[in-house]
């Protein structure tokens, strides 16, 4: 029986948004793959059993020199996200370390770091995709990599201003995070929107159409994938904006493939607008020009999505310390 999951497959590249190879593998089979699977240091804590702690540990002493517990994360995400590469037919994506989120020489050290102990463990950067939180210097860090084949996916994006350099910087990917990343740690923090109800619709909804709109126009080729989708009743609004890719966790892919596919006309975006004159004016800007002066800006003006960056870097770089004093226990 074809089931809500089904249908939302048809229509959109569906990504796991987990490191459990047994939530990649309920929904797949010999036909039916995700493209993609995403991760942060959240997940990467999450997963983090003392058996792949421990091989992790044991790999990179292996290896001889000076094991540091930087090196063991790397390791550790990598043999996490092996588990789930036979589920994908697409990339394996990891992010950059929260502490180098507003240094462009940090970001672009630790991406090459995560991108050659993927391919020390066999997996080519061809399959890579590395996660960098849109700040000034993850713009700029972006467009670097890029020069180094190295692909790369804009996060914690909570605005166009983000979008547009993300963009401009050749990103292969752009993760707009639809539920502000609180709702997943902060119980009480979530709240339900109506759909297709002008001013009683999720916030996010007009941000991310706002986003698939300017990227039409401009002609940018980056794949807009919403991330942080708490219910299925998020993934259909979602998808009714005709977004390229959602990364979905296991709570949300396994309420899919429990519901029945909905009529066509509930993935229509019936609120669908053309950009207006203020719109129109950012997709003018650089926001990559004099190191990202003008996106800095934007996120200092705009004091929501300034919150949003700084409490998810804040609550990763929380989850990578915990997973750092597991590894430094070992290590000793």
């Amino acid at each position: 029986m074809a089931t809500l999951l089904d249908q939302i497959r048809s229509i959109v590249a569906i990504d796991v948004d987990s490191m459990d190879p047994a939530v990649a593998k309920r929904h797949t089979t010999d036909t039916v793959k995700f493209l993609d699977m995403t991760s942060n240091q959240a997940i990467v804590m999450g997963n983090a059993s003392p058996e792949v702690l421990q091989r992790a540990v044991d790999y990179a002493k292996s290896k001889g020199g000076d094991v540091t517990v930087e090196r063991v994360v790397h390791v550790l995400t990598v043999l996490l996200a092996k588990q789930v590469l036979p589920y994908l037919s697409g990339n394996v994506h990891a992010q950059t370390s929260p502490s180098v989120g507003y240094s462009l020489d940090g970001t672009i050290s630790e991406a090459r770091r995560i991108v050659a102990t993927f391919e020390e463990l066999g997996v080519p950067r061809s399959r890579v995709c590395i996660k960098i939180p849109v700040t000034a210097q993850g713009a700029l860090a972006c467009q670097a990599l890029k020069a180094d084949n190295i692909q790369t996916l804009g996060t914690c994006v909570f605005g166009l201003e983000q979008a547009l350099a993300a963009g401009a910087a050749g990103s292969l990917y752009l993760a707009p995070y639809f539920n502000e990343l609180q709702v997943h740690f902060v119980k009480g923090t979530w709240k339900a929107y109506r759909v297709g109800i002008k001013g009683e619709e999720h916030p996010m909804i007009d941000v991310v159409r706002t986003i698939v709109s300017a990227y039409k126009k401009k002609g940018i080729s980056t794949f807009v994938m919403p991330a942080s989708i708490v219910t299925a009743q998020e993934v259909i609004a979602l998808a009714a904006l005709k977004v390229d890719h959602l990364t979905l966790s296991a709570a949300v892919l396994d309420e899919l493939a429990s519901l029945p596919p909905v009529p066509a006309e509930q993935l229509d975006d019936v609120l669908k607008r053309d950009l207006d004159e203020t719109e129109l004016q950012i997709l003018q800007n650089d926001y990559l020009a004099d190191g990202g002066k003008l996106l800095a800006e934007a996120l200092t003006t705009d004091t929501e999505a300034a919150r949003k960056l700084k409490y998810a870097l804040d609550k990763f770089d929380e989850c990578e310390s915990k997973t750092k004093e597991l590894i430094k226990k070992l290590l000793e």
